[in-house]
């Protein structure tokens, strides 16, 4: 099953922080085929009809109740999405797979199991696997006969994981691998059939081991109980002179990290769709009990500053959803682009948009966070209670910002990848930071009326604004650092949220002026949102800016650069106010997210 899908043009990965692009350039849900519609329209009646009703069973962790739900969603084609048919999957493309995880994550805890067992514990096989290990193990992982666990982490290990200390050695016949360790955080530990783990041989070579449950040696270790996705398995994976045969060598011995890294590329952009999901959910929430909810002699959802943290929430989930389908469009172009959606070239195709992932699962897991925060601030006493479901989103909504990544560590994903990008040539980095800072001492371009006819001609400004600030920030950081900058960690946080919020902006532009274009109903919700988020956009890279400053100069120096700063950021604010409530509007109208 392969959907038409609309393609994008295959720009390379980070040059949004380079180039400008139009909105007939990028991916949009707008653009979506209706075999794609029809697929949404199956997992949000799936996510109603069947996991919202057993999210009890699931939360409770009823014996049984997760694989028996995770084989209804196989019975469906959900979780063979990324498999080729050969082996019994449906070889969609990436953005067919994004729509699956989109609208059937509705409840973490069921999100979370699925999103691991099609991910990152199966596309390791289909990226690595020998053609004999996929014809046995990928069938059963597409109907969940079989269902899969990653293990990479370990306790002493978990951010650092090239410091793993499992072992593998190779028995003295040379038939056998034997293994030793502890893996820790192991999602679907608890129930799955087939285990990907990760272990050095010979204390060396980083590898990875295909190992199934039951194999004498392997033992799963107790559950976790965890402060949200409770209804998950998660649990350690203790190793004790477990023997696999040596065709259980998943990929090159010594070649791990390729495994490892560039699944989690994926697996960084599922996280963010799937925070997309649930954010439909928060939002929802928020608005029934705002419309409910009375007090003064009229509904909540009436009064302003409730409004705010309505529109506030649909503004943040519009861009992720805007940069989610943008980055799937950009794969699937890029994977038919050189022809590499079934070999070894796919997962290289998709490392050129390592940076976009991590953008993606940064913005997308503070973007939940902060909507579940919006909702028990709507719900007040009501919202910090077991009996509603805004205490179980916000304790669920938690731990995307740590697996996948820290968001900690993918900040510095965001920047040290761009840089090293630069230095090899393969991004003209430093050509655009030199330009800027050639240019800086004069007024900036956009400074003139941004009140022309064109439609968001001022986000437009807004954005070509934040762009030049990143890159000028980069430039006085990199001056100041040269190479030592990757140790200033601060600094390359701060550079971090600049980036992102270019991607975030130019995303959600690009989008609003399509819609605009097109004359859709939701323009005026667009328009307004896009408004909203370019000046929180341009707040929030100042301010990271000022900081990145102050740490690379000082004195006449520091001032020069702070003038500059203030010269790039010279842009009038919108009227906030107005663009809250119209977006509120919209959202209030239709009681749930309006696109």
């Amino acid at each position: 099953m392969r959907p038409t899908t609309a393609s994008p043009t295959v720009a390379a990965g980070g040059s949004f922080l380079l180039e400008s692009r139009q909105p007939e350039e990028i991916f949009t849900p707008e653009d979506l085929s209706e075999e794609q519609r029809q697929i949404a329209a199956t997992a949000e009646q799936f996510a109603r009809e069947e996991i919202l009703p057993r999210a009890a069973a699931i939360e409770a962790k009823e014996p049984g109740a997760m694989q028996a739900l995770l084989r209804k969603a196989a019975e469906l084609g959900f979780t063979a999405v990324d498999i080729p048919e050969e082996y019994g999957g449906l070889g969609m493309d990436k953005v067919s797979s994004t729509v699956i995880t989109d609208h059937i994550s509705v409840l973490a805890s069921f999100s979370t199991a699925f999103g691991a067992h099609v991910g990152i514990a199966t596309l390791p096989l289909v990226w690595y696997g020998t053609e004999e290990q996929k014809r046995r193990y990928l069938p059963k992982l597409a109907t969940c006969e079989c269902i899969g666990a990653y293990g990479l982490s370990e306790a002493s290990s978990g951010s650092d994981a090239m410091n793993i200390r499992t072992r593998a050695a190779l028995s003295p016949d040379g038939s056998q691998y034997i293994l030793n360790g502890e893996k820790q955080w192991l999602t679907n530990g608890g129930i799955a059939g087939l285990y990907t783990v990760f272990a050095k041989i010979d204390g060396e070579k980083f590898s990875a081991f295909l190992i199934e449950h039951g194999t004498p040696g392997l033992t799963p270790g107790a559950e976790e109980h965890k402060l949200g996705i409770r209804g998950s398995s998660t649990c350690p994976l203790v190793l004790a002179d477990c023997r696999i045969p040596k065709e259980n060598l998943l990929g090159e011995a010594g070649k791990g990290h390729h495994i490892a890294f560039n699944v989690l590329n994926v697996g960084r952009l599922k996280l963010g769709v799937a925070c997309i999901g649930g954010a439909r959910q928060v939002l929802a929430a928020m608005i029934r009990y705002a419309k409910e909810r009375r007090a003064f002699g009229k509904s909540i959802a009436e009064f302003g500053l409730i409004q705010r943290k309505i529109s506030s929430t649909a503004a943040r989930l519009y861009a992720a959803e805007s940069m989610a389908y943008r980055t799937a469009g950009l794969i699937d172009a890029k994977l038919a682009e050189t022809g590499a959606a079934q070999n070894l070239d796919a997962p290289r195709s998709v490392e050129q948009y390592a940076v976009e992932c991590s953008i993606l699962k940064v913005y997308g897991s503070e973007m939940l966070w902060l909507a579940a925060d919006e909702l028990i601030a709507t719900m007040g006493g009501y919202g910090y209670v077991e009996e509603y479901p805004a205490e179980r989103y916000c304790r669920d909504a938690r731990i995307n910002r740590i697996f996948e990544g820290t968001n900690e560590i993918n900040r510095l994903i965001i920047t040290g990848w761009l840089m090293k990008q630069a230095m090899t040539g393969k991004l003209p980095l430093l050509n655009a930071i030199k330009r800027v800072m050639d240019e800086v001492t004069a007024p900036p371009s956009f400074d003139g009326d941004s009140s022309a006819s064109e439609p968001l001609a001022r986000e437009a400004a807004v954005l070509a604004a934040i762009r030049k600030i990143a890159l000028f920030a980069a430039g006085v950081a990199s001056q100041r650092f040269m190479t030592a900058l990757e140790e200033q960690q601060e600094i390359m946080a701060d550079l971090a949220d600049m980036i992102i919020h270019v991607f975030a902006l130019e995303s959600a532009q690009l989008r609003a002026r399509k819609i605009v274009g097109a004359g859709r109903n939701t323009a005026e919700a667009a328009a307004a949102i896009t408004g909203l988020l370019a000046d929180d956009a341009m707040s929030l890279a100042e301010h990271a800016a000022r900081r990145v400053l102050a740490a690379c100069g000082e004195g006449d120096e520091l001032r020069t650069q702070l003038a500059i700063l203030r010269r790039l950021a010279r842009v009038a604010p919108a009227d906030a106010v107005k663009l809250s409530r119209v977006a509120a509007r919209h959202c209030i109208e239709v009681e749930r997210y309006p696109f």
